[in-house]
């Protein structure tokens, strides 16, 4: 018999099992609201401010509100506020009135601080990169050799072409890929500055606009530093001390170096396109005949993330988004070993150190 169907209890069964789908149903609503506030500038505006900021306060520093929607403003604040990313307390200790602040979480979404997540929000919500989630079942019933992903099936090209042809996207995925660097660089150079030791020079695959590796040249200004990156994401950036940026294609070739750095780039790919990756990294660092080099990986290792509530539904969901966008996949140790070994690496360590992600060392 139907276990929600059978008897007394199963009413209660029958009510939970349609919130937890209500749940999940409207969860979309979160982000949403959280893209909202970023585009209204809320955080910006309680921050201004300086101290705990009435509600009447907030929608009076809010031009861009039409007077007719500000009554609404609260229902959207008291949702943020049950998700984190605002309090609510007393404006004053004599006071009975209650002001907004913010959290950490919501300290990461300002507009103008050196590190911000408020770029990389807008690029993930943007309905680009929402719309494809629309083509997901669609995509599975396709068979696998039309090399489709839900995200090409919206937009007629891959992500890469888009990202290559729409200067919108381009900008705006780039400025995500450079917050979220900043955010990382911020944990690398504080937690493992040991993994730049003793090399010379490095070559940042992938590197985008070069924030890592100028953190790195600030910190080892002997280290020579290349980013490697597709030309027109390079295209206009300046070399400086130690520091150059190179157009190219890393399935091509990378330019020899002691050490290949590569940022969230593997989990973008399938194995394939892993190991010949791989072995291009492999070339680089052993160039000179030598064995001494290595590739520093930042990736995430599925089963490493422990520090993070709820971090293994974040990467399950991060795994999923991957495969919407780019036909990529995240990896565990396991996975992630098959593909050293069968690039004919000897070695490798995983420091799991980076919250959601984790930083390998791989030897030749």
């Amino acid at each position: 018999m139907d276990q929600l169907s059978d008897g007394n209890n199963n009413s209660d069964d029958l009510l939970l099992a349609h919130a937890h789908i209500w749940s999940h149903t409207f969860a979309f609503i979160k982000s949403m609201s959280l893209k909202c506030a970023v585009e209204l500038g809320l955080p910006d505006i309680i921050h201004s401010h300086g101290q705990p900021m009435t509600h009447s306060q907030l929608v009076a520093e809010l031009p861009n509100v039409h007077p007719s929607k500000s009554h609404h403003l609260h229902r959207l604040m008291q949702l943020l506020i049950q998700s984190g990313f605002f309090s609510f307390q007393k404006v004053s200790p004599n006071s009975d009135e209650n002001g907004y602040l913010l959290t950490k979480s919501s300290l990461l979404l300002l507009k103008n601080r050196p590190v911000t997540a408020r770029p990389y929000v807008l690029a993930v919500l943007d309905p680009i990169l929402t719309k494809p989630w629309d083509f997901l079942s669609s995509w599975f019933r396709i068979d696998d050799s039309d090399d489709a992903s839900p995200f090409s099936m919206t937009h007629g090209k891959t992500f890469w072409d888009f990202a290559g042809e729409e200067a919108r996207f381009n900008c705006f995925f780039n400025e995500a890929m450079t917050s979220d660097s900043l955010v990382v660089k911020e944990v690398v150079i504080s937690k493992c500055r040991d993994v730049f030791k003793g090399i010379n020079s490095l070559v940042d695959v992938g590197g985008n606009k070069g924030i890592m590796v100028k953190a790195i040249v600030e910190n080892f200004p002997d280290l020579k530093c290349t980013v490697l990156d597709l030309p027109h994401v390079v295209e206009g950036l300046e070399d400086g001390k130690n520091l150059c940026f190179v157009g190219g294609d890393m399935f091509e070739s990378i330019p020899p170096a002691d050490a290949v750095m590569l940022k969230m780039i593997f989990h973008v790919l399938g194995d394939e396109d892993c190991l010949k990756l791989l072995k291009n990294c492999k070339e680089a660092i052993t160039n000179n005949g030598e064995k001494s080099g290595k590739v520093i990986i930042i990736d995430t290792v599925m089963g490493t993330e422990k520090k993070i509530k709820e971090s293994s539904e974040i990467i399950q969901l991060y795994d999923l988004e991957m495969l919407v966008l780019v036909s990529g996949q995240e990896r565990n140790e396991e996975e992630w070993a098959k593909l050293f070994v069968d690039a004919g690496f000897s070695r490798y360590t995983i420091n799991p150190v980076l919250g959601l992600r984790a930083l390998i060392e791989v030897y030749p």
